[in-house]
C-alpha cells in the first residue's frame, strides 16, 4: 500500500508516517510526498478555504497510491475569542472517490500576528517573523508557531498528526461511515 501526501513540508510527511502507525489498514503504507502546486491565496482566512486548500493538496497527490493526503493550515471563525478566529489545520485523505476529513486542535495567535494574516496578507510565518516571535523564515517546517506559544508543549508536526488521526477513523471504520 502506498500513501501519497501532498507537500514537501516535513512537518506533514512525519504527521502522516506517525498517524499511521496506530490503524491496522494504513500501517504498512509506505508513505511518499508529492511536490504538488495548489491555488495560491495566501494564508487561508476560513475554514472553507482550509478545507478547499486540503483537498486540492490531496487531489493533486493521488497518482500511483491508494490514498493521498492533504493538509493545510488556516483560519477560521471562532465566536468569543479576541480576534474573532482560531488557527487551525485541515487533513483530506483521498481514496479515489471520497474525501475523509478531519481538524488539528486550534489555537488563537496573538493579535499582531493575526492582524499580519488577516489584514496585510502575510502567512503564518511572516506574522510571525514580522512582530519578533521567531527568526526563521517557515518557522512552519520546523516546529511551527505553536510550539514557541506553547512553550515547546507541543509542535506542529503533532497537531498536523492529530487531524490525519481524525481523517483515519472514517479509513478504519468505513462500516459506520457508508
Amino acid at each position: 500500500m502506498k500513501i501519497s501526501v501532498g507537500s514537501k513540508n516535513p512537518t506533514k510527511i512525519n504527521a502522516v508516517v506517525e498517524a499511521i502507525k496506530k490503524f491496522d489498514k494504513v500501517k504498512d503504507a509506505e508513505v511518499i510526498s508529492v511536490d504538488v502546486n495548489v491555488e495560491t491565496f495566501g494564508h487561508p482566512k476560513t475554514l472553507d478555504e482550509t478545507i478547499e486548500g486540503a483537498i486540492q493538496r490531496a487531489s493533486a497527490a493521488f497518482q500511483n497510491c491508494d490514498y493521498s493526503v492533504g493538509i493545510e493550515s488556516g483560519l477560521m471563525a471562532t465566536p468569543k475569542t479576541k480576534t474573532g478566529f482560531m488557527q487551525t489545520g485541515v487533513c483530506a485523505i483521498y481514496d479515489g472517490k471520497n474525501y475523509h476529513l478531519g481538524l488539528s486542535p486550534a489555537f488563537e495567535w496573538p493579535t499582531k500576528v493575526f492582524d499580519g494574516i488577516y489584514n496585510k496578507g502575510l502567512d503564518g510565518s511572516q506574522a510571525f517573523k514580522a512582530v519578533g516571535l521567531t527568526t526563521e523564515e517557515k518557522v512552519g517546517t520546523t516546529v511551527g508557531a505553536v510550539n514557541y506559544l506553547t512553550n515547546g508543549s507541543i509542535d506542529r508536526t503533532e497537531c498536523h498528526r492529530l487531524a490525519v488521526v481524525m481523517a483515519l477513523i472514517q479509513i478504519e471504520n468505513p462500516e459506520i461511515y457508508n
